[in-house]
This record gives structure tokens, C-alpha cells and sequence, in this order.
């Protein structure tokens, strides 16, 4: 009879055409937090524009994606490729788990990183505490599976609790902390029972069925989140990844049952719907105790709990009302790859300019590799770009999104005070600025004062139309004051 009202329920919602919670995910569906303290501290991070985002485990001794070749999924980013036994899957995952035995990044020195980021113009780091595959960069007591463990050569270090390490250098920048987690945890023999063999990134039994074994697994869950919120210093954000781990409403299970039936594709259903219920208002709630104003981001799971939206290596197409946060890959993966090819720093500028211009943050990933170091070309990238944010940061910073955010060239942002910045982004090889810049859309109030940031002139405009226009002296043209965009400030008159 259940069966039945869930396939009644999701024939229902097929016909309304009713998304899955990913894809409600990318089209943005977002829920204000009530607590005063979390919107204050989204205020002051929708400020913050641009963060640090960091892959590492010992995965990266192999230059494989995290976590996912372990999960018997499909999926091109799950093929394994590495190891003595990538054709049979438990030979593979034994290997794959003893990478732990081998990880020993004596090059680690966090301080150049934070020092790096800080230079760079950002502001917040975001460090993977665990990913899927369950080992930890922190050290944790629900586990052996861990950079601190005997088993692993790096525990010796005076670094070995990495987690920390990140944590305190980054902090000693003025950067937010961020700690990543994985709500999933496939080494955890309450999540992969051992019993059965994991279909998929999916828990491999049905909590309804066991629920014991089930709430042992909250039970670690919560103790190990709590572990960094004490232990770790001030924590700004808990990032939690793995949003298949949430409680499924009834209709959302029945509608994808039916779905699968009527589309099985391949036959091969690469990933179920699994109510998976860790109980994320009592997690969160015990968090902030230890937390006050914590920032939650339980990602794709939409609700109070997912206090700003996080779309992965894309950048949404117009202005959004809500905190967001683009994750983009700086260069090869999320995880280290050995001759990782990175943007170039044109790109980057744009990409950031872009982003804030629609309301956003850039969370851009570096990933270290098995020595505990970035590739040369991090350094370099990060280099330029803190070259540009010395001459412009007063653009990002602090700013918001102005209607129409962009109109040819341009990207449009402001301040609280009246205060607007036109950004023109440089085409690829111009190095000059033109003679003359402008916009059709907007024009400046009579009596504002506009001026090149990088430069001290007042430079003459005047109106066109609907628009305005700015002389350029030539001077600033062939001299300008930075590369890859330049920014017109307006000063409201007054």
C-alpha cells in the first residue's frame, strides 16, 4: 500500500514536471536562516568576494579524483586507473585505502600557502577535513583512518594534524576558516556495512531496515563534527558536501522510483534515492552552541541548512538574490594532478569580476600534491592576481550588484555609500586602454567625480543619450595602471 501512494505521488509529480533536489539545487532554491547571528555573519562574508578551496588526501599520490574511484558507480570520474588491480574493485579499493601506509607530504608549509592566498586577495580558506572516501586530515577519535594514525608515516611530523595546521596559518593571514566535510563516509563500517557490498555513493543497507546500525553512524557523524567545532579554533563556515545524505520526503522517493522505472536508460541505476536522515537541525544546533553564527552550507539539500547556494565549476548567467558561491577549479582537478594545466590570470580576473558583478563569491580550488606542495604555476596565477586586487580590490570588496551587472564589456558593481565601479574587461593581447569608455544603459549623476583606480586624475565625462562617455588621456592609455580590466570609480556627487 505505501508502494502504491509513492508511485501515485511521483506519476503526480512528473506530470507538474517537478525537478530532483539537484537540479532544484542549480536552479536555486533558497531559505533564510532565522538566526540573527548567521545572517549578520552572511552579510560580512557576501564582503569577503574571494576564497581558498583545497582538495588533499592521500589520493594524490596516485593524481586521481578524490574519493570517487572507490564508488562502483559508472560515472567517467569513477573509472579507476591507477593501483595493480583496477579490474577488480575490492583488490582496487584495498589498495586504494592503503595509500594511507605511503602518504608522507614532508614539504607541507601552510605558511606559504595563507601568506600566497592573503597576497592574492583572499580572504577565506576552505580545507577538506574528510572526504567521501573517510580518511582524515584532522585528528579525529572515531577513527584509525587518519593523517595522525601510527599507520601513516606522516603522523611523526610536528604537522601532522594538517587540519590544524591550515587552520592556524590561514587565521595568522586574517583569513575566515572554512572546514569541508563529508556527511558520507565510505570507509565507516556504518555507512559500507561490510555485510553487503556498496551498490553506489549511496549507505549499502536501508536504514528503515537497521536502523541501530544507522544511528550508530549519526552518532559519528555528530561526534566527529564536533571535534572541529572545539578543537580547531574559530570556525567560520562548515561546509558539508554529499547531499544525497539528507532525509527524502516521501513524494521525492516515490517520484524517483517511478522515474527509474519508467527511464531506466542503461538498466544500471547509478545512484538511488536513500533517505539518509543524520538529523541536520540537531547537528547544527549543537554546532553553533560551540559556534555562535556559524555559517552551514549543507550543499544541495535545500532549506535553512543551506545557508548560501554553491554552484560547482559554473557561473550562473545572471544575478542572484540570495548568498552564493561559485566553486571553479584553478587548474587539472579538484585533486592533484601531476602537469596540471591552470587558467590564465586574464581569466581569472574575469572570472572573479564576473561573479561579484551577479552577486557571488569565487572559491577557487588549488590542490596540493604528495610532497605537501602546490605546482609552480599556483604561485604564479595567484601572483597576478594579487597584483590586480592591490590596484582594484576596492571594486570587489564590500560591493554589491547594480542593475543591469553588465552591458558589453563592463561588469557593474557598488557600494553602500553610492559609490559605482564600472569594470571593463580587457580583450585577450589589449594592453592599451581605449581613448574613450562609456556605457549606453546608465549615466552618472551631475556633479559625480570619476576617476581610473591606479591613477589621481579627475577625467572628463560627459552625457550621451541615455549614457555617459569618459576621455581616457593618453597617458593612461599607453601607461595603465594594471592589465586583463580596467575600473572607473564614481563618486556620487557631494
Amino acid at each position: 500500500m505505501k508502494r502504491f501512494f509513492q508511485i501515485i505521488l511521483a506519476l503526480f509529480f512528473l506530470v507538474l514536471g517537478h525537478s530532483t533536489a539537484e537540479a532544484q539545487h542549480e536552479e536555486g532554491i533558497y531559505v533564510p536562516d532565522p538566526d540573527p547571528l548567521v545572517r549578520e555573519k552572511l552579510e560580512r562574508w557576501q564582503d569577503l568576494k574571494f576564497g581558498l578551496l583545497m582538495h588533499w588526501g592521500p589520493y594524490c599520490q596516485w593524481g586521481v579524483v578524490e574519493s570517487w574511484s572507490i564508488c562502483p558507480e559508472d560515472y567517467g570520474w569513477c573509472e579507476r586507473k591507477k593501483g595493480s588491480n583496477p579490474e577488480d574493485y575490492f583488490k582496487y579499493r584495498v589498495e586504494y585505502e592503503n595509500l594511507k601506509n605511503t602518504f608522507n607530504p614532508v614539504g607541507f608549509d601552510p605558511q606559504r600557502w595563507a601568506r600566497a592566498a592573503r597576497e592574492a586577495g583572499m580572504r577565506y580558506v576552505v580545507f577538506t577535513t574528510k572526504h567521501h572516501d573517510g580518511f582524515c586530515m584532522f585528528d579525529t577519535r572515531e577513527t584509525g583512518y587518519k593523517v595522525t594514525d601510527p599507520g601513516c608515516p606522516f603522523h611523526a611530523h610536528e604537522k601532522a594534524n594538517i587540519a590544524l595546521e591550515i587552520f592556524n596559518a590561514f587565521r595568522k593571514e586574517g583569513l575566515w576558516s572554512g572546514a569541508y566535510f563529508s556527511k558520507p563516509d565510505w570507509h565507516s563500517e556504518f555507512y559500507w556495512w561490510p555485510y553487503f557490498p556498496p551498490l553506489d555513493r549511496n549507505v549499502n543497507y536501508d536504514p528503515d531496515l537497521y536502523p541501530d546500525r544507522w544511528e550508530q553512524f549519526v552518532g559519528f557523524t555528530h561526534r566527529q563534527v564536533m571535534e572541529l567545532m572545539t578543537d580547531y579554533g574559530q570556525m567560520d563556515i562548515l561546509w558539508l558536501d554529499g547531499g544525497w545524505v539528507a532525509r527524502q520526503p516521501e513524494e521525492e522517493l516515490g517520484r524517483r522510483y517511478m522515474q527509474n522505472a519508467l527511464d531506466p536508460g542503461s538498466g544500471f541505476i547509478k545512484n538511488r534515492i536513500v533517505s539518509q536522515d543524520i538529523r541536520m537541525d540537531e547537528l547544527v544546533e549543537k554546532a553553533r552552541k560551540l559556534q555562535p553564527g556559524l555559517i552551514v552550507v549543507d550543499r544541495a539539500v535545500p532549506g535553512k541548512n543551506q545557508n548560501y547556494l554553491t554552484p560547482e565549476n559554473r557561473v550562473p548567467d545572471k544575478m542572484l538574490p540570495y548568498p552564493w558561491e561559485s566553486c571553479i577549479i584553478a587548474g587539472g582537478g579538484w585533486s592533484w594532478t601531476s602537469g596540471a594545466q591552470y587558467m590564465a590570470a586574464r581569466e581569472l580576473v574575469h572570472l572573479l569580476v564576473d561573479i561579484v558583478s551577479k552577486g557571488g563569491n569565487l572559491l577557487l580550488n588549488i590542490a596540493p600534491g604528495p610532497e605537501g606542495q602546490w605546482h609552480p604555476e599556483a604561485y604564479d596565477l595567484l601572483e597576478e592576481m594579487g597584483d590586480w586586487m592591490e590596484v582594484n580590490g576596492e571594486a570587489i570588496y564590500g560591493t554589491r550588484p547594480i542593475a543591469p551587472f553588465t552591458e558589453e564589456k563592463f561588469r557593474l558593481t557598488g557600494k553602500a555609500d553610492g559609490t559605482l565601479y564600472l569594470i571593463c574587461l580587457a580583450d585577450e593581447n589589449e594592453e592599451r586602454i581605449p581613448g574613450r569608455l562609456g556605457l549606453n544603459s546608465f549615466s552618472p549623476a551631475d556633479g559625480s567625480v570619476i576617476r581610473l583606480l591606479g591613477a589621481e586624475h579627475r577625467l572628463k565625462w560627459k552625457r550621451t543619450g541615455e549614457g555617459f562617455m569618459v576621455e581616457i588621456p593618453e597617458q593612461l592609455q599607453n601607461m595603465p595602471p594594471c592589465r586583463y580590466a580596467w575600473v572607473l570609480k564614481v563618486s556620487p556627487p557631494g
